[in-house]
């Protein structure tokens, strides 16, 4: 068959401004944030990465590595590699599992939880300034709605007609 004959002719579709784009948006509000963050971090050695671990463990319990991964929004062998030099450094602690030996779980030492006690005030102060400028109450609502996001899209499922461009290779 003539592939020419037998294609539907494609709709073209009119993509929203790149700048407009939800990722986009969320990106580059992020990295707005995150500038005055890391410029603080950096003072103390860390990287953003680093801290969001030490954050995760801040309240003493011990997590699973994969739980750590979950919850830090950070991937296996990136987190490996920030694990190791977090514990080289004495700022956390691994534990064996006692019913699995291959399994480790991660807590904070007191050396870590004494850099989370010097970099905290610094944070709040970011924090602070943030909510001066945008507003108390547009900080609380931009928090309720990027919560109330996330947990629509956990559950969100798109189904994308069927005739869609899925490779290089089709177009």
């Amino acid at each position: 068959m003539n592939d020419l004959v037998d294609a539907a002719p494609r709709v073209r579709v009119r993509l929203r401004h790149f700048s407009r784009s939800l990722p986009m948006l969320l990106l580059r509000a992020r990295e707005g944030v995150m500038r005055h963050f890391r410029t603080k971090l950096r003072r103390y050695g860390i990287t953003e990465q680093q801290w969001r671990i030490l954050r995760a463990l801040a309240n003493g319990s011990r997590l699973e590595v994969t739980e750590l991964a979950r919850v830090t929004f950070l991937l296996g062998p990136s987190l490996s590699r920030i694990l190791k030099d977090l514990e080289a450094r004495g700022l956390i602690e691994r534990h064996a599992d006692p019913a699995d030996l291959r399994r480790a779980h991660i807590g904070i030492s007191a050396l870590g939880t004494a850099l989370i006690e010097r970099v905290s005030p610094d944070s709040e102060v970011i924090y602070g300034a943030i909510t001066d400028a945008f507003g108390a109450e547009r900080m609380a609502d931009l928090q309720r709605l990027l919560e109330e996001l996330e947990e629509v899209m956990q559950s969100l499922e798109v189904t994308l007609p069927h005739d869609t461009v899925s490779s290089l290779e089709d177009m």
